[in-house]
């Protein structure tokens, strides 16, 4: 016998001695309801998966001394030991509603995010009010995604990658597991790199860029071990330095900005680079749509689906678009003054973003306080990544779930860093190459999870007791076939990035193919 949820609620079995939290992080808890008449069967019998994951920890001697580990640091230092493991409707411990609006200030409002808007005028030679244009589009269409996506967390109470397996199977979900995995890895790569080149223009570029790569991996690892709560908590207040920051840095370089730019390319071209840039904002919106569910699973059941939607959605599109637009205007001063102001696009020829941060502020001395304080603001999305990749390694099979999370998140953090040492010198190549191709799965990954939850389960309901059990799972081939299909038919027949050009943007670009963009 299993738990199964029809609707808008899932597993409602509070005890009579149920408590919830009251400090100041905590929601309040809403009324106890059950609308919808769901049809729900309970027992305290556990998952054969969730039988198979314990028993690897007590009878193979490696994993049991992992998990003896874990337990350690947990007693003495209060780290987090749920993992993946579904959160039933009485042990979960919500935080504030609001967390889910000011959560996502402290993933998108950051300088990580400020090189995505700097492409726009670098790589598409757009406007500024073209680029502006794009941001808006392309930011709005992507938080649609993460915003639907994350009204399953309260209903189901699992992670993002977990509620997936109800679509794509217990073993084709692990390809979800990997994309996620690579998307927060893209993500966190270039946030590495930015922070590397920021600390390097305050030590007058005698620090080298490996030094910061590794000071920011450190941290964001550290903070992510300790899980969910202190997340929430650090998410919630992070944001609000950095924004003050940009507010001043906006308040100094803004009157620079030429509007009267237009853009360099014309007819197929200028489509071309209006359609990619539309598409590079698309993906770091959707991006976050596998792992939203990550953070929503400890609320209520009961809690309203279209609260979890708008506050997601504003949350990710307001800060996006603040930062991006940002990063467009620091964008066009460095290649728009280049003889009226020289200063800001030789400083970010010579030192990247870091030397044109440091020159943007002034003096200088303030300039070098504000870079410091911008360093920490990526924290706030790499412990996120860490976190979530943490997660999406342990539902890749048994072993893999057997062995604790923090490890996992160490071996993230771990190739993170490397691949910013490898990739330093190479950030808008990064961002252009590597952040476009994340809506190429994100589309279809919330496509699928929308028609399944809609359609499929209307009626059927989640099993939730089978969320890791293979045999009880649906076989999940159409699923992978039609993410497949969609970024094979759709995605790669309009690709146009530096490893690969299709064949059909050849035809199109004729001799000279660097004049046509990514039109997928």
């Amino acid at each position: 016998m299993s738990d199964f949820v029809h609707g808008d609620q899932a597993d409602v079995r509070l005890s009579h001695d149920h408590k919830h939290p009251h400090d100041l992080e905590a929601a309040l808890p809403e009324k106890e309801s059950n609308p919808n008449n769901i049809a729900v069967r309970d027992t305290n019998e556990d998952t054969a998966e969730e039988i198979r994951a314990r028993e690897l920890q007590q009878k193979k001697g490696f994993f049991r001394r992992l998990r003896r580990g874990e337990e350690w640091l947990d007693e003495k230092m209060g780290i987090e030991t749920q993992g993946v493991d579904r959160i039933r409707e009485e042990d979960k411990r919500p935080p504030s509603i609001l967390n889910v609006f000011f959560l996502w200030w402290s993933l998108t409002c950051h300088v990580g995010t400020i090189p995505i808007g700097i492409l726009g005028a670098e790589l598409f030679f757009l406007s500024f009010n073209q680029s502006v244009a794009c941001i808006v589009i392309g930011t709005v269409l992507g938080a649609l995604c993460t915003s639907y996506c994350g009204t399953l967390g309260p209903r189901l109470g699992l992670r993002a990658i977990a509620t997936s397996r109800y679509s794509f199977g217990f073993y084709g979900a692990k390809l979800c597991s990997v994309l996620n995995v690579l998307v927060g890895g893209g993500f966190a790569v270039v946030n590495v790199v930015v922070v590397g080149q920021i600390l390097s223009a305050v030590s007058n570029y005698h620090m080298t860029l490996e030094v910061g790569c590794v000071i920011i991996a450190i941290l964001s690892y550290v903070i992510s071990i300790f899980g969910f709560r202190l997340i929430h908590t650090f998410e919630k207040y992070a944001w609000i330095a950095t924004f003050i920051l940009l507010l001043v840095l906006i308040g100094e370089v803004g009157g620079k900005v030429d509007t009267s730019i237009s853009a360099s390319d014309t007819g197929l071209a200028f489509s071309a680079d209006m359609l990619s840039f539309i598409a590079i904002n698309f993906s770091s919106a959707s991006g976050w749509c596998s792992i939203a569910s990550d953070y929503y699973c400890n609320y209520p059941a009961n809690t309203k689906s279209w609260k979890i939607f708008a506050l997601t959605f504003f949350g990710i599109s307001i800060p996006t678009i603040f930062t991006t637009v940002t990063g467009a205007a620091l964008g066009n001063i460095a290649s728009s003054q280049a003889t009226v102001y020289p200063v800001l696009g030789d400083a970010y020829a010579d030192h990247g973003l870091g030397g044109l941060l440091r020159e943007a502020y002034h003096p200088l001395r303030f300039a070098k306080f504000c870079l410091v304080l911008l360093v920490f603001s990526v924290l706030g999305n790499n412990v996120a990544v860490n976190y979530s990749s943490g997660l999406s390694l342990q539902l890749l099979g048994h072993y893999f779930h057997a062995i604790p999370r923090f490890i996992w998140s160490f071996a993230n953090a771990f190739v993170i860093g490397v691949l910013a040492i490898a990739g330093r010198q190479h950030l808008s190549l990064i961002v252009d190459n590597f952040v476009s191709l994340l809506g190429y799965w994100t589309v279809s990954f919330t496509f699928i999870l929308l028609i399944e939850d809609k359609f499929f389960r209307r009626r059927e309901g989640y099993n939730l007791k089978a969320w890791d059990n293979p045999s009880a799972l649906p076989l999940g081939a159409a699923a992978v076939i039609a993410l497949l299909t969609g970024y094979l038919a759709g995605g790669v027949p309009g690709m146009s990035q530096s490893w690969y050009v299709d064949v059909d943007l050849h035809i199109l670009g004729g001799p000279d193919i660097s004049e046509i963009g990514d039109v997928s």
